[in-house]
């Protein structure tokens, strides 16, 4: 899996320590998320998703606030009204939340990213934009996993565990979208000082 545990580890310790000195409301709200280690904006991310009923993709105040609260986010009612006035420029009282994932991704340079999208195009065998289990099913072999070579699990067990790396513990639904798997990778390369280092562990891990 690439992001190992001792990247998360050090990211969580630095972020801690970013989020005592932070003034900017926007990279307050990422370090917190962050503090929760990778997979943290990629959670906020899916708790609206499930929020939004209407698939609008756009929330207003009251729904954002609700979802940083039910995410479990410590942010005070002014600084949640300060980051919705910073993102919703038109002042038109709702946010494009994809948009508001992106201000909050921790910056990357152009060739994490490309080899980000690389990696999801390699596993989403069916070029839908959505990775499942069957197109996992061509990539990752589930066979040199330590718990189906003891017979504790089969090898569904295996993938589902696999995806749940990606996948939202408020909404295990067995898939993985484009948005989640960069924001799963955002918070591994917050990790990562070095572009070449973060590059070769994606290409290592994903055989690119």
């Amino acid at each position: 899996m690439a992001g190992t545990v001792r990247h998360d580890t050090e990211m969580v310790m630095k972020v801690k320590q970013e989020l005592s000195q932070c003034t900017d409301p926007i990279e307050k709200l990422r370090c917190q998320c962050l503090a929760r280690g990778a997979s943290g904006i990629k959670g906020l991310g899916r708790m609206f998703r499930i929020m939004d009923d209407d698939e609008s993709k756009t929330l207003d105040f009251k729904e954002f606030q609700k979802g940083l609260n039910d995410f479990g986010v410590a942010v005070e009612k002014e600084e949640a009204l300060k980051i919705f006035s910073l993102l919703d420029q038109d002042g038109g009282g709702t946010i494009d939340f994809d948009e508001f994932l992106t201000a909050l991704r921790p910056p990357m340079s152009n060739a994490r990213k490309q080899v980000i999208s690389e990696a999801f195009r390699k596993l989403d065998k069916t070029g839908d934009g959505v990775v499942t289990i069957e197109d996992l099913q061509n990539v990752y072999n589930a066979k040199h996993h330590p718990k189906y070579r003891n017979g504790e699990w089969s090898e569904d067990q295996v993938f589902r565990a696999f995806l749940d790396n990606f996948d939202s513990p408020y909404d295990k639904d067995g898939k993985v979208t484009l948005e989640e798997f960069i924001n799963y990778y955002s918070g591994v390369s917050a990790s990562i000082d070095s572009d070449p280092y973060f590059v070769a562990m994606m290409r290592n891990a994903w055989k690119l």
